[in-house]
């Protein structure tokens, strides 16, 4: 009697991470035309999380992610409304999240597994742990006499930090 082999899990990223990753850092990206500098460090974030989305790297995830964020500095410093500099934080933060979520998700269940809802609400928690910082800081820099588009930055590096602490 021959043993039959079960065939390999495929590992990739689960797909609806990597379609909602991609169109956050790709609306990310966009918000960055600003300059063309900002643009090409998002272009550059965009690609590196494409190709972590590709090839399942969660570095080069991570480095598209500073590549959206470098954008997003170079965009602030170029003198971009605050509203531009606030959502494409927002889009890298979910970017970055639901990208190295769908690799997580990918190499414990495999990509064939109906992983609908669960990548769906994660990526929805992600959009709101980055929205409620991003609106408050907003309404912070509207509100501040004198203010400076480094309150809601300094918000949205925060709701990173609170998904990193977050992510278990």
């Amino acid at each position: 009697m021959t043993a039959t082999a079960t065939p390999p899990i495929d590992d990739a990223p689960a797909r609806i991470s990597v379609g909602l990753a991609l169109a956050a850092s790709f609306v990310g990206t966009l918000a960055l035309a600003v300059s063309t500098v900002s643009l090409a460090a998002g272009g550059l974030g965009f690609v590196l999380v494409g190709l972590g989305l590709v090839r399942g790297w969660r570095s080069a995830v991570t480095l598209g992610g500073a590549g959206l964020f470098c954008g997003v500095v170079l965009a602030g410093l170029v003198g971009a409304p605050a509203i531009v500099v606030v959502f494409a934080t927002a889009a890298a933060v979910v970017a970055w999240d639901v990208a190295t979520f769908g690799i997580d998700v990918g190499e414990e269940l495999g990509r064939e597994a109906d992983t609908t809802r669960l990548e769906l609400a994660h990526a929805g928690t992600s959009v709101v742990t980055a929205a409620i910082p991003a609106m408050i800081g907003m309404v912070l820099f509207r509100t501040a006499s004198g203010g400076t588009a480094l309150v809601p930055i300094a918000l949205l590096c925060g709701a990173v930090v609170l998904v990193v602490v977050l992510r278990p």
